[in-house]
C-alpha cells in the first residue's frame, strides 16, 4: 500500500503544524507537567497521533497499525535489547564494586572537580552513548557524579549538557541507521556528512561543560585539558565516520578521548584544585565562587 502524506491538509501552516505536534505535547506535557508514569505517558501520546493522523492527516488504518507494529518492535529490538543488556553490565559491574573502583581511579588521577567532570560527563558519557544510548549514559554518568560528591540535580544537569556531542552516533549508530531507513540515501554517505558537522560542536560542548559547572575563570584555568578533551574526540569522530561508518564512532573516539584526558593530566596540573564546599575548610585563602548549579570553592 502506497500513501502521500499532505504536509499542510488545512489550508494552514501553523495549524497544520500544531496539530501535527499534539502526540509530542501530549507526551511531553503528560511527563514534564502533570507528572504521568511514562509508560502511560507514552500510550496517551500513541493514542493522540493516531487520533491526529486519521482524522486530520487521513492515514490509512491499515498502515497506522502496521506503522504502529513496526514502532513497537523497532523499540524493543535492537533498542531495548541494548539498553536491557547495558542495565545488567550496569548492575553487575555495580554488584561486583567495579564502581567503586572506578571512582577511586577517577580519584586517584585527579582531585580536581572540573577535571573529574570532564573524564566522566564528556568522555566516559559519550562511550556510554556510543554503547548503548537512550538515556542511560546521563543516568550512568549521574550516579557516578553523585557518588563522587556531586549534587543530583548538578550531576543530572551537567550529564545532559555532556551528552549533546555525541548522541547523534549513540547505541552504535542508531539514529544515522533508523535516519537512513526513513529517507534510503546510502548510509556511509550520512554518516559521513554528519561526521563533517558534528565534530566542530564536539570541541565546544567540553568547553560549555565546564564554563556551566566552574563559571569563565574556572573553565579558563583548565582549558588545556577540555582542549585535549575536545580534539581527541573530534578527530577520530570524523575519521571513523567518514572511512568506517556510524556503528564504533562514539565508542572509539570516547575511548581515545579517555585516554588523552587521563594521561595529559598525569604530567599537567591546574594551578588551583577545585574542591566542594565541605572539602574547604573555610579560612582567608578560599576562594569563593558561585556556580550555575550551586556552589564550590577553588582551593
Amino acid at each position: 500500500m502506497t500513501w502521500s502524506q499532505v504536509y499542510d491538509p488545512l489550508g494552514n501552516a501553523v495549524l497544520s503544524t500544531f496539530l501535527a505536534a499534539l502526540p509530542i505535547l501530549a507526551l511531553l506535557g503528560s511527563l514534564g507537567v502533570f507528572r504521568v508514569k511514562a509508560h502511560y505517558a507514552a500510550l496517551l501520546g500513541l493514542a493522540t497521533s493516531l487520533i491526529v493522523a486519521t482524522l486530520v492527516f487521513g492515514m490509512p488504518a491499515k498502515m497506522i497499525a502496521t506503522s504502529a507494529v513496526y514502532g513497537a518492535g523497532y523499540g524493543l529490538f535492537p533498542i531495548g535489547w541494548i539498553v536491557l543488556n547495558v542495565i545488567f553490565l550496569y548492575q553487575l559491574t555495580n554488584e561486583r564494586g567495579y564502581f567503586d573502583i572506578l571512582r577511586h581511579s577517577i580519584t586517584g588521577l585527579t582531585q580536581d572537580r572540573r577535571l573529574q567532570l570532564l573524564l566522566v560527563a564528556f568522555s566516559f558519557g559519550a562511550f556510554i552513548e556510543g554503547a548503548c544510548g537512550f538515556g542511560t549514559p546521563v543516568a550512568v554518568t549521574g550516579a557516578i557524579l553523585i557518588g563522587l560528591g556531586f549534587t543530583p540535580l548538578a550531576a543530572s544537569g551537567l550529564s545532559l549538557i555532556a551528552n549533546t556531542a555525541p548522541v547523534a552516533y549513540g547505541a552504535l549508530g542508531t539514529p544515522i541507521i533508523g535516519l537512513q531507513s526513513v529517507t534510503g540515501l546510502d548510509l556511509r554517505e550520512l554518516s559521513a556528512m554528519v561526521g563533517r558537522q558534528l565534530p566542530f560542536f564536539s570541541l565546544i560542548v567540553p568547553f560549555w561543560l565546564i564554563w556551566a559547572f566552574a563559571g569563565f575563570r574556572g573553565m579558563l584555568e583548565i582549558w588545556p585539558a577540555i582542549l585535549i578533551a575536545g580534539v581527541f574526540f573530534a578527530v577520530p569522530q570524523f575519521l571513523m565516520s567518514n572511512f568506517h561508518g556510524p556503528w564504533l564512532v562514539d565508542v572509539v573516539a570516547a575511548a581515545v578521548s579517555i585516554a588523552a584526558v587521563a594521561l595529559f593530566i598525569r604530567v599537567w596540573h591546574p594551578k588551583r584544585i577545585w574542591r566542594f564546599p565541605e572539602e574547604v575548610r573555610t579560612g582567608s585563602g578560599s576562594d569563593r565562587v558561585r556556580l550555575l548549579f550551586g556552589k564550590s570553592f577553588a582551593q
